[in-house]
């Protein structure tokens, strides 16, 4: 056979991706110092001038993180990836866990501890609703042996935000390892690993962080180093045991494996404009713009999923308003806007809509420009809305809500 054979039927020609608005539930818009930090010139993983730029990126990491944990790093690969290294390090063959699920990532956590041979223990609460520490609390006392606690810090199927504090602290008073999902909190809502005393954290780089996905910030206590170093059995993943990961990010920088060089560059300036803006301005204007669009979202009649004191600023979940066609109302809006919101996942497909304001996604023009044209597709769908008045809403919003830290 000839090579001729194996082309393409189709004409391929250089891919140029639409200029889109993403105010789903990630990715977010990428900023541009970011895409251009990932276009300078690639250097190899062990280049020295790589290994002390990866200095910068661990400091800069605990920063976002707010914590002294040497074992601050990016894993290669997306936020999941991240959540498994966490349970593929710290669980062994009949390790009991309790997971907290109260969404779809809650869910994720318990196929973890099942499939790396743990015992999982599910607390289950309503979507939508925070995590209860009372029902925590009564698991952990009829399960005296329990190993380790994880729950989702932001469930970003829900935009529901649950107590981490009050949940480390339980865990710590039954003698208890925890495992946090930052994934879609880190940068958008405060967290504090080190006040709140977290033993394992992983994040993702794509939410908002507003760096392109494929990176997963993760953290580790000394507990769970000592932990992992004190196995019984090997950790069932080469790429992800944490003992061999050491040697590449510790002191050292012996090969583990060829590190995407360019992405942690990007992952660097993101992180880096985070530090240049500050977390705690981060924080507000995450609050800023969430108060804004609720303002606006509430002239068309439409309400959000999560009690106002648990809920995300960055991710806002909202009930779909009765007899509108949740497709279309999407399709339209992509199509016509070139503008991405997010879908409802598990059991709230087609029955809400998840609005991100993340990172770079998170200004002022996003959510104005959002809620007019969510105006003009419902207005022309037949849904009676007062066109122009989630705008004069939120602007009036910004003009009572000054940031000030």
């Amino acid at each position: 056979m000839a090579t001729q054979d194996f082309r393409p039927e189709k004409k391929i020609s250089i891919f140029y991706p639409p200029q889109r608005v993403l105010m789903g539930p990630g990715p977010s818009d990428t900023h541009s110092r970011v895409l251009s930090a990932m276009a300078r010139p690639t250097l190899g993983h062990l280049d020295p001038v790589f290994v002390d730029m990866m200095e910068e990126l661990k400091s800069l990491m605990r920063y976002a993180f707010q914590t002294n944990n040497l074992l601050t790093f990016p894993v290669s690969g997306p936020g999941s990836v991240g959540m498994e290294m966490c349970f593929v390090n710290m669980i062994e063959p009949g390790d009991k866990v309790i997971v907290c699920r109260n969404g779809v990532f809650g869910g994720r956590m318990v196929e973890n501890v099942e499939r790396h041979g743990g015992v999982a223990v599910v607390v289950d609460d309503k979507w939508g609703e925070p995590v209860d520490p009372q029902k925590v609390e009564d698991a952990l006392k009829n399960n005296p042996d329990t190993k380790i606690l994880a729950f989702v810090h932001a469930e970003t199927s829900t935009g529901v935000q649950s107590d981490a504090k009050t949940l480390s602290d339980l865990a710590k008073r039954y003698n208890c390892l925890t495992i946090m999902d930052t994934v879609t909190s880190l940068g958008g809502t405060p967290i504090y690993i080190d006040g709140w005393g977290i033993d394992a954290v992983y994040s993702g780089s794509q939410k908002c962080l507003s760096c392109p996905p494929g990176l997963s910030p993760v953290s580790f206590s000394e507990r769970v180093v000592n932990l992992v170093k004190n196995r019984k059995h090997k950790v069932q993943s080469w790429f992800m045991d944490i003992n061999l990961l050491l040697g590449y990010w510790g002191s050292s920088r012996t090969y583990h494996h060829t590190a995407p060089t360019n992405s942690l560059v990007g992952l660097h300036e993101a992180l880096l404009m985070l530090y240049e803006e500050g977390l705690e301005h981060s924080w507000a204007r995450h609050q800023r713009n969430h108060k804004a669009l609720k303002a606006g979202l509430q002239t068309m009649g439409i309400e959000y999923v999560v009690a106002e004191p648990y809920r995300l600023p960055q991710l806002n979940a909202v009930h779909i308003p009765v007899g509108v066609d949740d497709k279309e109302v999407r399709r339209r809006l992509l199509a016509d806007f070139n503008l991405e919101i997010g879908a409802g996942l598990g059991d709230f497909a087609g029955k809400v809509w998840r609005f991100g304001l993340m990172g770079n996604s998170s200004r002022v023009e996003n959510v104005v420009f959002c809620l007019n044209a969510l105006e003009t597709v419902l207005s022309n769908m037949g849904m009676k809305v007062e066109r122009g008045a989630a705008e004069v809403a939120a602007y009036q919003t910004y003009a009572a809500n000054t940031m000030t830290i």
